[in-house]
């Protein structure tokens, strides 16, 4: 290009600087009628003679020059570090370096931790970042391709470097983050499976003369339930052998035509008259409320969690055989954990198959389908046992208001005579 780049010699052609690459999205082929069907035929496309290649190599070096000293003509100073060569997008490495600057260790010392699956030296927290910012497959390439003096790449580009040293390095972060968390999930789910069971055998299992208070409430609101229905003469009502659990919570939804009562209020009263002992039912079921914020569904898909987790581990431990010495240390730690954590997922896994059978049986008792309502008994318990409190300490409030009427009427009567 005439007139440009100047100070060139005549001979061989000049060397090509190093470009900063363009991190753009590849079309691998050309659909007919885009425009790029349309240059593949015009052929080869030619450098516009208006672009200034020298400008373009000056300006998107790889290489980022440092500024010129304040002295003009002044030399570089003896002994200055090299330029930085940046790589990675601008953005994806800043965040990198971020990353790296919590983990607070050299690459080399963070790389063997990962390696000993040492938990005292990362956390799950670390291990977890380590895993989001593994390289991709292209940045692999870009790192990879890199022809220059690997020493003077940035922090990302050594961060990448480190991790490429391991064969399937993030297959391994993985395992290592499912070891950190594999106790406390553990310990957290058996936790929840025991609530549930828990609250199963108190609400199944009897605490007085082989017969559960809650039960004894449950069937005592029947004989008042059906005393109303038969008002009715409804040949439909009468046909019924019982009603869903939820119809509990319709007793405070029952109103009597003359008072503020309602039917869970006139439950209470009953009871407190013919069956004092059955007021206090919720004592027994000191693990209900735990176990109505338990859902099957989320219980399901931690144990499939686990089960899979663990699935990756045999998976990474067997692929692990062919890495040779860089994964010895891995390899026999990471054999030592299985052997464990099969252990303790198949005790945990009965556990859970004992766990679904108690929750399902309890649906069933109640003459629910456990596929369309899994263990939501216990919510409706829990709201009952809550409606009853209520109705319970509002009689003992009006029962106590009546008296203090009853005492003022009686000294009234008194003085007035």
């Amino acid at each position: 290009m005439k007139g440009r780049g100047r100070g060139r010699g005549a001979g061989a052609a000049p060397k090509r600087s190093s470009l900063k690459p363009l991190h753009w999205s590849k079309v691998t082929r050309a659909m007919q009628g885009s425009l790029w069907d349309e240059l593949q035929r015009l052929g080869e496309i030619q450098i516009s003679a208006e672009i200034d290649v020298s400008e373009l190599e000056t300006l998107f070096s790889a290489v980022v020059p440092k500024p010129a000293a304040k002295s003009a003509g002044k030399s570089k100073a003896a002994g200055s570090k090299p330029d930085v060569v940046h790589l990675v997008d601008l953005k994806r490495a800043n965040n990198t370096e971020i990353m790296l600057t919590k983990v607070k260790m050299p690459l080399s010392d963070m790389m063997a931790a990962v390696l000993a699956l040492d938990d005292s030296v990362l956390d799950a927290d670390q291990v977890e970042n380590l895993i989001k910012f593994c390289p991709n497959k292209d940045e692999m390439e870009l790192v990879k391709g890199y022809t220059g003096d690997k020493e003077t790449l940035g922090k990302c580009e050594q961060f990448f470097l480190e991790l490429m040293k391991v064969p399937r390095v993030e297959a391994k972060l993985r395992v290592f983050s499912f070891k950190i968390q594999f106790n406390t999930q553990i310990s957290e789910f058996k936790k929840s499976l025991n609530i549930v069971n828990s609250a199963c055998e108190e609400i199944l299992v009897s605490y007085v003369s082989g017969y559960g208070y809650v039960f004894d409430t449950y069937h005592a609101t029947i004989p008042v339930k059906y005393e109303l229905e038969e008002g009715c003469l409804s040949n439909v009502i009468r046909s019924a052998v019982g009603f869903k659990l939820d119809s509990l919570l319709k007793l405070s939804e029952t109103r009597a035509s003359n008072s503020r009562m309602t039917l869970m209020h006139y439950l209470c009263k009953v009871l407190a008259t013919r069956a004092p002992e059955l007021l206090e039912f919720q004592l027994d079921l000191v693990s209900l409320e735990a176990a109505s914020k338990v859902q099957l569904k989320y219980l399901a898909e931690e144990m499939q969690a686990i089960v899979k987790g663990l699935e990756k581990v045999k998976q990474e431990l067997a692929a692990s055989e062919d890495d040779g010495p860089v994964s010895e240390g891995f390899r026999e730690t990471l054999k030592d954990f299985t052997t464990v954590a099969e252990t303790e997922a198949g005790s945990l896994q009965n556990l859970y198959t004992v766990v679904g059978r108690n929750a399902d049986a309890l649906a069933l008792y109640f003459g629910e389908d456990p596929a369309r309502c899994p263990f939501e008994q216990t919510v409706t318990i829990l709201k009952f046992v809550k409606l009853f409190q209520k109705a319970l300490e509002e009689n003992v409030k009006q029962d106590e208001l009546e008296k203090k009427k009853a005492l003022k009427d009686a000294e009234m009567e008194k003085a007035a005579k």
